[in-house]
């Protein structure tokens, strides 16, 4: 029940950080490796009133939908045709899996040359993050769509594009849903790397200054400041489909 998976999961953080508080007070680290919670949590409130945190924090929110609103916008349609067309497939797929293994921090410098050093090369990483991934996972969403679906439109005279809009997107639609939502979360992992490009604004921005100068707690409240947000948009994403999709667990 969800309540009861709300109470289990509170319970367990809350115990999660109970130990990080005894760890962090017993001495057994030093505070410059990892601040106690309530350090981070003080940290957090200080930089919030005093630092802009909020601020950062909604610029980094804005790239990232960006960045991920454009990589899904061009990867569903690309996704459809490779999962429902095989030579199509076989044209596309090993491009995506060869740019899918790159790892994005080695496409920097290569980002900066193409773009710059401004939002492009920003929204470049980010989207560059996602796309790739998330054409393979429609087309395998397109897959997975039963033969029988197909089989019966094809009996009452259904044209190829009339199976594509009315056969495999509404089959597909819960899985495809859930996939943004997962890659919207990949997304997220690579705001560091793109908001350490020339950048003065962002949350990565704030997390590269406080390391720079071993600031532990700053650094730690940056990355919990992504970690909230990033649990707030992926629990909203799951409501959504628990409200959209609620035939599926009846």
């Amino acid at each position: 029940m969800p309540g009861q998976k709300a109470i289990i999961g509170t319970a367990s953080t809350l115990a999660l950080l109970l130990v990080w508080e005894l760890v962090s007070r017993s001495g057994m680290v030093q505070d410059k490796f990892l601040p106690a919670p309530s350090t981070v949590l003080y940290t957090l409130g200080s930089m919030i009133y005093g630092r802009d945190l909020l601020y950062h924090a909604g610029i980094s929110t804005l790239r990232v939908w960006s960045a991920f609103l454009m990589a899904a916008a061009m990867a569903v349609p690309i996704g459809i045709l490779v999962g429902s067309f095989r030579p199509v497939g076989a044209a596309l797929e090993p491009i995506v899996d060869f740019i899918r293994y790159l790892p994005v921090p080695a496409l920097v410098p290569l980002s900066i040359i193409w773009f710059g050093v401004g939002e492009g090369t920003k929204i470049f990483l980010l989207w560059l993050g996602t796309f790739f991934q998330l054409v393979l996972l429609v087309a395998d969403d397109v897959r997975r769509v039963p033969v029988e679906y197909h089989e019966a439109a094809m009996t009452v005279g259904a044209p190829g594009w009339r199976r594509l809009t009315d056969v495999s997107l509404p089959a597909m639609l819960p899985t495809l849903v859930d996939n943004m939502r997962i890659t919207l979360g990949w997304c997220w992992t690579y705001l560091i790397i793109a908001e350490i490009v020339a950048a003065n604004s962002g949350l990565g921005f704030v997390i590269w200054q406080a390391r720079r100068f071993f600031q532990t707690p700053e650094v730690m409240a940056g990355v919990v400041t992504i970690g909230i947000i990033g649990l707030a948009t992926d629990q909203l994403a799951r409501a959504l489909h628990r409200r959209w999709f609620g035939y599926l667990t009846r």
